[in-house]
């Protein structure tokens, strides 16, 4: 299956210790690079989120993001530490008893740190819960992969079936071009009183058949487009094989321009480069 690099999967996740809504994006990039945004107390989670990203991308620019909300309703009841409030009780009474004086505010002995603690949340089970909602968001995300990219294959096999029109277009057209090159070349010397024996002439036209013979160009373009064909159906990570493609399909469409000996062939040779361009911009988004 064909994976695009451009992709955008969200999902929010509400559960008794709050609410988490986990975010990926990528663009397409030559390698891949990873970029997180996790809230501090989920700092410890970022080499496990890179690593779950690297262990099913391979080429792409993405962003992982994390919000959290906790659910102050479940963060355990609060519970009193006696014994600091005992020591702060009797050390205020001492207080007291030696300035003669002053009264003892319950609240403030509330007040003080450590007095009054919250049951503090299980972290371990928690970023647990939080990895196992991040790889449901992985599934989408690799899931709108695969659905751009499936796109992006149907169009490059519309472009590949462009080039092989124009392949056999050339190939039906190239008899009646070498003929009409032939009673082109007959006619100059004609013209300039030239009489050439017909072994002579048969030489030349051989001559020029060698300089503009375009077969190699086209079976090449023909190979060029099925092994293309090979790649996509293949599928994976093939966004560089497909990049190497493009530019061999470039150098056979360089040459026929060049061989080009009528405007019909040199038509075909910008239409191919056409196709070919509009397929590499395609090819640039695949994995």
């Amino acid at each position: 299956m064909i994976h695009s690099m451009t992709a955008y999967a969200r999902q929010e996740f509400k559960q008794d210790w709050g609410t988490a809504v986990w975010e990926i994006r990528s663009v397409n990039q030559r390698y891949l690079e990873t970029y997180t945004r996790l809230p501090e107390q989920f700092r410890s989670l970022e080499p496990l989120v890179r690593e779950k990203l690297r262990a099913r991308l391979q080429r792409g620019k993405v962003e992982c993001g994390l919000r959290f909300e906790s659910n102050l309703a479940n963060q355990g009841q609060l519970q009193i530490n006696k014994s600091l409030a005992q020591q702060l009780i009797a050390g205020a009474d001492w207080v007291m008893e030696e300035a003669g004086q002053g009264s003892l505010n319950p609240v403030d002995i509330l007040r003080w740190p450590g007095v009054m603690e919250a049951q503090a949340q299980d972290m371990d089970a928690l970023s647990n819960q939080l990895i196992a909602c991040l790889d449901k968001v992985i599934d989408d995300f690799l899931a709108a992969r695969a659905s751009e990219g499936e796109k992006l294959k149907e169009l490059i096999e519309l472009r590949l079936a462009g080039i092989e029109q124009e392949v056999d277009k050339v190939k039906t057209e190239m008899p009646a071009i070498m003929a009409w090159q032939r009673q082109r070349l007959q006619d100059r010397f004609e013209e300039a009183k030239i009489e050439l024996e017909p072994q002579r002439l048969e030489q030349e036209m051989v001559l020029l058949a060698q300089k503009v013979d375009v077969a190699e160009e086209l079976d090449r373009l023909v190979t060029h487009i099925g092994e293309t064909r090979k790649i996509l159906k293949k599928g994976g990570a093939c966004g560089r094989r497909l990049d190497f493609m493009m530019q061999e399909f470039n150098r056979e469409s360089n040459t026929l321009g060049s061989k080009s000996i009528s405007t019909d062939i040199t038509n075909s040779a910008v239409e191919l480069k056409v196709l070919i361009e509009q397929m590499r911009e395609q090819i640039q988004n695949i994995e």
